[in-house]
Parts: C-alpha cells; structure tokens; sequence
C-alpha cells in the first residue's frame, strides 16, 4: 500500500507575501520548480499539486527536478516519498483548454522515463491526475480508460504491417494505468459525490480511491455555512461508500487561509483536523506557505502528518440541507447587491501566480444568471479589504435556534466568524443599500469578536481612496492590508 499525503501543496494565489526564492512578485517558470522542492525539501509537504488547469506550468518538471535537485530527490524518491500530482482541465466544461488534458497525459510516461535513469530502476513518478468540475463517473472513466487505450495501451500496436510494436521503438509506456481523482465544487455534485465515487470504483481493482472536495468555490457559490455543510454531507457519505464498496476512500479538501475559504492556517491548523476528521490531505496553499515564518509552517505541517485520520463527525443530513437551502438563498440574494463594489475593487488586487481565465462555476448558477464574479481568492481580498467580510452575507437567514444547531455541527464557527469579523470595519456598510447593510448590522450582536484596528485603519485608507477615485494607489493599500491579515483573499 502506497503512502497517502497529509499534505498537498497547491499553487493558489492566496499570499501577500512573495517568497524568497521568486524573482518577481508574480510566480511562474522555473519559480514554480523551485516552489516544488522548497515545499518538499524545506516545508516536509509530501505532495505537490502541478496544476495544468489554466495555468502555463513546465510539463518538464520532472526531469528539472532531478537535475536541479539531484541530491534531494537520490534521498528522497520522487512517487514513493514526495508525490507530483498533476491536475488536468475537464474537456467537458473548458473546451478552449481540452487536448492540454492529452498533452499532460501524454507527459506522464516521459517522466516515468526521466525516473528510471535517475533511479537506475523503476520508478513512477506520476501516476495520479486531479480533474476539476467532476459531474460523473463517466467523465472520470474518460481520462482513465483514454489514458489506458491510447497512450500506455499504444505500445502493443505495431507500427505498419510486419513492423516492430510501438514499445519496441520507443520503449515502455509506464504506467500502465493512472488513477483519476475527482475534484467536486458544485452543490449538486458534493451532494453525489458519494454515487459518483461508488459508480466509478464498481468496475476497477483499485487499492483505494482518493476524492478532492472543494471548499472555495462552494463558499463562494453558496455562501460560508453552505460550503462547511456540503463538504460535511460529502464526507458522510463518502464514508459509507467506503464501507460498502470494501475500498479505502482518501478525502481531499482544499482548504485556504481565509476563514471564508477554511481558516486552514499555520497556526490553527488543529481547528480543521477536528473539523474535519476523515479527511486525509489538506491543502498547502500559498499564504499558509509564504505569510508565516518558516518556522510555524515547518510546525503546521508536522501537526497535520503527525495527526490520526478518524470517523467523520455525524449529522442529520435533513436538517442540514434544510439549514444550507435556506441559508444559500439568503446568501446570493445579498450577493447581488455586493456584486457592483467586488467588480470595482477586484481589479486592484495584486496578482500573484501567471494563470489564464478560470471558468467559474458562478457563471453557471441559476439563482444569479447575468452576475459574473473573479475568482475565490480575488473576491475575498475584495470583500477583506473594504472591511466586509464575506462570511456575513447570509447569516440573516438563520435563526437563534439555527445558530445554535450549526455550532453543534459546524465546530469552528464561532471562532471562524470571530476571526473574520477582527476585518470588520462599519464604514463598508455606507457602501451597501440599507436592505443589506440593516441585514449585516443584526447579526452582529450573536457574535463576540474583537476589531484589529491596525486592519480597520488600513481598510479606512482603502475606503477614502476608493470613495475619491484614486485607484493608482489601491493595490499598495490593499496588500498592506492583506499583509496584516496574513492572507491576500
């Protein structure tokens, strides 16, 4: 049985922070490499996502690795110790983007290749793929049986009439077989995660199966408990899939730094391990990595390798789809009015990592068609840095009784909301139509939270700017701001 990671490092743009080694404050090329064995060698991660999706990334980072890194990766092995796992865009929602998916593939025997004369053996390096926007087992059945058939499956066919096989020309295509890893972010598909999990696994002698459940793009989609709830469905029922099917199931969750996208820090990541109990691997995202000392990350990641995966925390699904249905509704409704200052101040916010255009999945929801919003990180840094946070929008829905119930469920809510309420500052409600910011102002009597006021100063700096036009100056002001946070969105 292959070792499984606590900790997957992602290229997520959530820092304000630029990390030593990057020679630009926006991260790509060979930064990125460098990136890949900081977090190994430095940080302990055990898993590094290499992510395709939207992204220019060097699909010759294997073969860097060992030659930069020679004597790191003679140590430790790159597919036994540390792990490359590359994640793949869905030809079935990023159409513009579909044969990357064939070319990532194709890359994968070449680093098996690049592996076995480092290693003077075999040794796989990559032999797992991540693909976004998951709606069924049978889009996960393409990637795996395509890679099967025409690419490792190729090296048996031969050439022309009376010629040698492929292998025979080109040598082997290893592996042979690569598993598929669904990464789920709608409502409507965490909800199945389990069926589709259960129907992909049915027809395959697999060891285990590992499944990636977002936690951003629900949070941004449906609101902040609508994304806890859905993710603690999921794993739920993930769990009895498990039983069932007599197969290890590996949840993935991609937790980030802002409370509204996990709160997964450093310096609390015992938070999310009690949260989140079943949950095998955790996201290393880059404010985790880059807005803390080395020294507390080194620390927060051990935390988590050292920590016992346990049972998922149990729930009344019922009432909870009940609780989340209501709360969503609320949440998109005030949504629409915030919408207006997010696309204002969003352009502002310093980039951080080289990427095309991401298609969202707000783009795809029904309740606000016509509303486009940028992506989780960016509307967060937003929200943030106008002293709204985005955690607020929604709560109005619920009552006392409700509040009560989600802190049985939802362990970390109070401290999550009182973590992001410390970047709460009133002058953002001038902003907002008195039907939202009446909203806002009473909830904020059920929660007991302290104002940073070095962060409230800040925010009333970017207000002034924002309110006068003075756009030149606001993405200075707004990393400053994000610099106090520890996070940028």
């Amino acid at each position: 049985m292959r070792k499984i990671p606590r900790c997957m490092s992602t290229q997520h743009p959530d820092n304000v922070t630029v990390p030593f080694f990057s020679e630009n404050s926006v991260l790509a090329g060979e930064d990125e490499i460098k990136e890949a064995y900081y977090v190994f060698s430095s940080l302990e991660c055990d898993e590094q996502m290499w992510d395709f999706e939207g992204k220019e990334v060097d699909a010759f980072v294997v073969k860097k690795l060992f030659s930069k890194y020679e004597h790191f990766f003679r140590d430790k092995i790159l597919g036994e110790d540390v792990f490359l796992t590359f994640r793949v865009p869905n030809p079935e929602v990023e159409k513009a983007e579909a044969k990357v998916l064939l070319e990532t593939l194709e890359s994968i025997p070449r680093c098996y290749d690049a592996a076995k004369l480092f290693y003077e053996r075999e040794v796989i390096p990559v032999f797992e793929v991540i693909l976004p926007m998951t709606t069924s087992s049978r889009a996960l059945n393409r990637v795996y049986h395509f890679y099967r058939r025409f690419i490792s499956g190729r090296q048996w066919e031969c050439i022309s009439n009376g010629d040698i096989e492929v292998h025979e020309w080109i040598g082997d295509f290893k592996p042979e077989e690569i598993n598929v890893i669904p990464l789920i972010e709608d409502m409507e598909h965490l909800l199945k995660a389990h069926t589709i999990v259960g129907e992909y696994v049915k027809d395959k002698s697999l060891e285990y199966q590992r499944v990636f459940l977002a936690r951003s793009d629900p949070a941004l989609n449906y609101g902040l408990v609508s994304a806890v709830l859905l993710n603690k469905i999921a794993l739920q029922r993930l769990a009895v899939v498990e039983e069932e099917e007599s197969i290890p199931i590996y949840p993935i969750i991609g937790v980030g730094a802002a409370p509204f996208r996990g709160n997964f820090r450093p310096d609390l990541v015992e938070n999310c391990l009690a949260e989140y109990p079943s949950v095998q691997t955790f996201t290393i995202q880059s404010a985790f990595k880059y807005d803390f000392s080395e020294h507390v990350v080194r620390k927060g990641v051990e935390h988590i390798k050292k920590a016992k995966r346990r049972k998922p925390l149990p729930l009344d699904e019922e009432r909870c789809l009940e609780l989340l249905t209501r709360f969503s509704s609320s949440y998109i409704m005030q949504l629409k009015d915030v919408v207006p200052l997010v696309s204002a101040l969003s352009k502002h916010v310093p980039s951080r990592r080289a990427r095309r255009l991401h298609i969202g999945l707000f783009g795809y929801s029904r309740e606000v068609e016509g509303f486009q919003l940028p992506r989780a990180i960016t509307f967060c840094a937003a929200l943030y840095s106008m002293g709204l946070p985005p955690e607020l929008l929604g709560i109005s829905a619920l009552s006392e009784k409700d509040l009560d119930y989600l802190s049985e469920v939802y362990k970390n809510f109070h401290s999550d909301m009182a973590m992001a309420l410390r970047y709460f500052n009133k002058n953002s409600l001038s902003l907002l139509p008195d039907r939202v910011s009446s909203k806002i102002e009473g909830v904020l009597r059920f929660f007991d939270y302290e104002v940073d006021e070095e962060h409230s100063r800040a925010v009333d700096d970017i207000l002034q700017s924002f309110k006068r036009g003075q756009t030149e100056v606001l993405t200075e002001k707004i990393a400053r701001a994000a610099w106090i946070r520890h996070f940028l969105g």
